[in-house]
């Protein structure tokens, strides 16, 4: 397959730079992948079509100030570092920019100096690891120094550094938000757990994975980075009821789906489990769990294009594209979001 065959044209000021004032009122474009069937609602509207029963699984994640602008204690030169993965203790993995003036022994120095990070390994494509020295807790740390790592096509300054989180983030580790899950609100979560809904959590620490551009004209030629993700048994058991009493499975976020289809393949079920995945998820794939999803609209030739389209068929999901533009969605994080349904 050919990355091209993922394309689409996008005018750019579709592009959402803010968000809405009231999360739940965003526009939500209902896609049935049997029919190709398509229908144009409100993200509160998806309290319709749930009933006692279903089940919403969500990535309880939490983004961290994780883009920290320091310089290089021997030449002083100014460097950016995004932090994008805890592997061990107080060592990342992390982007670093421009990565040429970053060798192993280098020290970069934020702030006053409370936070340095020393490069012990490099990378291919300006990944570096760093040993991270401070005192303290370190989100506190990072609170102090660091900012979110907003995506590169959002240009308007976040008045509400809280709206690129969602109402339920809970485990910090994240470079970037599951923005799927932006759209809820604490209230409509209120009403679908009165309706009989159960809601129940993943944990997937957003990484390089995720968002890394696509490079190579194959799409099998592209190598997806590793992303650290939890399930526990609690939800395995949510999950798996829900699955047995026929009851629909509600899947939010691309992030979502490669954990629980993660899992699924490791395993042949869902077990409470933790580790990492490099998941890559594209039209061919035999989903094993997953049916309903909430998702945002995604960057043209990007991994989550192909990840839908696996879902929901490469035609469906290019036309509904294309139904999104003529209707004049908003696109990407801050944007519209989509259903993709089953029946």
């Amino acid at each position: 397959m050919n990355l091209s065959d993922f394309d689409y044209f996008l005018p750019e000021e579709l592009i959402a730079q803010t968000p809405l004032k009231d999360r739940s009122s965003s526009r939500m474009l209902v896609l049935n992948k049997n029919t190709g069937s398509i229908e144009h609602k409100h993200f509160y509207d998806i309290i319709d079509y749930l009933e006692d029963g279903d089940t919403i699984v969500m990535n309880n994640t939490k983004v961290i100030p994780a883009r920290l602008i320091g310089e290089k204690e021997d030449t002083h030169a100014v460097i950016e570092v995004l932090l994008l993965k805890n592997t061990e203790g107080d060592k990342w993995e992390a982007l670093s920019r421009p990565a040429k003036r970053v060798k192993v022994g280098s020290i970069i120095s934020f702030g006053d100096g409370s936070l340095k990070c020393k490069c012990i390994e490099e990378k291919d494509e300006g990944i570096r690891v760093f040993e991270l020295i401070y005192d303290g807790i370190l989100y506190e740390v990072l609170d102090c120094l660091g900012t979110m790592p907003l995506p590169p096509y959002i240009h308007e300054k976040l008045e509400d550094q809280n709206r690129y989180q969602t109402v339920y983030a809970k485990n910090p580790g994240s470079a970037a938000a599951p923005t799927a899950g932006l759209h809820f609100t604490e209230e409509l979560m209120e009403k679908l757990k009165n309706k009989g809904i159960n809601l129940c959590y993943v944990t997937l620490h957003v990484g390089l994975g995720t968002f890394r551009p696509v490079n190579t004209d194959n799409i099998l030629d592209h190598k997806m980075h590793s992303e650290y993700y939890e399930l526990e048994q609690e939800t395995v058991d949510i999950i798996n009821k829900t699955k047995e009493t026929n009851h629909r499975l509600v899947v939010v976020g691309t992030t979502t789906v490669r954990t629980l289809e993660t899992v699924m393949t490791k395993y042949g079920k869902l077990v409470p489990t933790c580790g990492d995945t490099d998941i890559f998820i594209y039209p061919g794939y035999k989903f094993k769990i997953v049916d309903n999803l909430i998702t945002n609209f995604h960057l043209p030739k990007s991994t989550l294009v192909m990840l839908v389209s696996a879902l929901a068929g490469r035609e469906n999901i290019l036309n509904a594209y294309k139904v999104a533009v003529d209707e004049k969605y908003r696109f990407f994080s801050f944007g519209d979001s989509m259903f993709i349904i089953d029946k």
